[in-house]
């Protein structure tokens, strides 16, 4: 393939992760753009080293970010790529990638005409995420697989301006689904995760009170829809519906109990209890606090 992909990652003080996750796309990428938030680590020389192209742009939020990049950055390749530092790809699903792009190129001179109708109402593949948390795989809990749009060709789509749980929308075509997993795995503690979340749920307080006085929505939910459609669906009409507080204790035994998460062992009952319990608590908590006028 010539320059048929460009991967996009964004990072801030990144050292840790940044060269396992560059390391995972060098046989397949065509051009590798890190756009950092100023960070004060190792970070840019990694990714020099790597001889990926190093820009810095202020941050605000993840969507504003992704947009920016697809927006002002002169991007190679016909299909891009979007990874977070923290994550990487199996060396099968960068086979298949390979593979999938191959074909998609190659069917343009098949001579059937089915074949190439089919290729290029596809302008989008959604993957399957496989989160690794404190060294064990969370497979249970509804938590795997997560089939999130992360492939797309180039003018294709875009990031929903969210200040949280934003996803990749595709502004025209449909959407494919490859086989194989790519892998979260932060390896930061604790104490940096619950940093980390507080600071989101901060963030998520602002994307549910935007949400409840927009009029105009990039995604609706629909339980019969995209994974997207049902993801938002089922958080804005089936978990936002419930009272206050007591829903993140049905997430949580909903998960844990029913979705089967204690098969995960004591890493897995760390992590469902606190993104499935402890997170979800405070989110409503800091809601609480807005609505009562305790936080001016």
């Amino acid at each position: 393939m010539d320059k048929k992909l460009s991967i996009i990652i964004l990072t801030y003080n990144e050292e840790k992760h940044l060269a396992r996750c560059l390391e995972s796309v060098k046989q397949i990428a065509d051009e590798v753009i890190v756009v950092d938030s100023f960070s004060t680590d190792r970070t840019k020389e990694i990714a020099e080293k790597y001889g990926a192209k190093f820009i810095e742009h202020e941050f605000t939020n993840q969507a504003e970010q992704f947009n920016w990049t697809l927006e002002n950055v002169p991007i190679v390749g016909e299909w891009i790529l979007r990874l977070d530092a923290d994550e990487y790809l199996t060396p099968e699903l960068a086979n298949e990638i390979h593979e999938t792009l191959r074909k998609y190129e190659n069917k343009y001179e098949s001579t059937k005409k089915e074949d190439v109708i089919q290729n290029t109402n596809i302008t989008g593949y959604y993957v399957k995420r496989k989160v690794i948390f404190m060294g064990r795989w969370i497979k249970h809990g509804g938590y795997y697989p997560i089939w999130i749009l992360r492939l797309f060709k180039k003018g294709k789509a875009r990031s929903e301006s969210r200040e949280m749980d934003e996803y990749i929308i595709l502004k025209e075509g449909i959407a494919g689904y490859l086989k194989n997993d790519f892998v979260d795995e932060n390896v930061n503690d604790l104490y940096w995760w619950t940093d980390k979340h507080n600071k989101f749920s901060s963030r998520e307080i602002e994307a549910i009170l935007k949400t409840e006085t927009e009029t105009y929505r990039e995604v609706d939910g629909d339980p019969l829809g995209t994974p997207t459609e049902r993801k938002r669906w089922w958080k804005e009409s089936v978990y936002m519906g419930m009272p206050l507080f007591l829903r993140a204790w049905g997430y949580f035994l909903y998960r844990y109990i029913f979705r089967l998460g204690f098969l995960d062992g004591k890493e897995g009952l760390i992590f469902h209890f606190l993104q499935g319990f402890w997170y979800r608590f405070l989110v409503d908590a800091k809601l609480y606090e807005y609505r009562r006028g305790y936080k001016k």
